[in-house]
């Protein structure tokens, strides 16, 4: 024998899905990107981490900041147009960052938006400003 609440069971359900479409259009749209532009920033991203390691003097002298190792640039990605994808980052010694040791370089360079070629090195010296400091975890008593 049934009951009227096990007949009734399934209506909270229909109604949540009843109601979600007109709810979830007044939320915010994020930004999309496309598969091709995901890949094009892995690519731009890789090539500038590189032509920076090159010019100041190869891995075992320099490592760029962490964000260059972020599959999109992350943070170090300042702008992406139809003009190109422009990386600024710091650098330093092997380490340093993880350290806590504040960057020796800054780097600026412009790669062609199809993530395929250097179009310029705007900018490759010591620092012009420093990063923001990383934060640390706080210590917790007992420690």
């Amino acid at each position: 024998m049934t009951t009227l609440f096990s007949r009734l069971r399934p209506l909270p359900g229909a109604l949540a899905l009843l109601l979600a479409p007109p709810l979830a259009g007044a939320l915010p749209a994020l930004a999309q990107i496309t598969q091709e532009d995901a890949y094009q920033r892995g690519r731009a991203v890789n090539l500038a981490r590189m032509r920076a390691e090159v010019i100041n003097g190869g891995l075992g002298v320099y490592r760029a900041a962490s964000c260059m190792y972020e599959r999109s640039g992350g943070a170090c990605l300042v702008s992406a147009d139809a003009d190109g994808l422009r990386f600024r980052f710091f650098g330093g010694p092997p380490g340093a960052q993880e350290l806590g040791q504040p960057p020796t370089l800054e780097s600026d360079i412009l790669i062609s938006p199809d993530g395929r070629s250097v179009l310029e090195v705007l900018y490759n010296g010591p620092p012009r400003s420093q990063p923001a400091p990383a934060e640390q975890p706080q210590a917790q008593p007992g420690d």
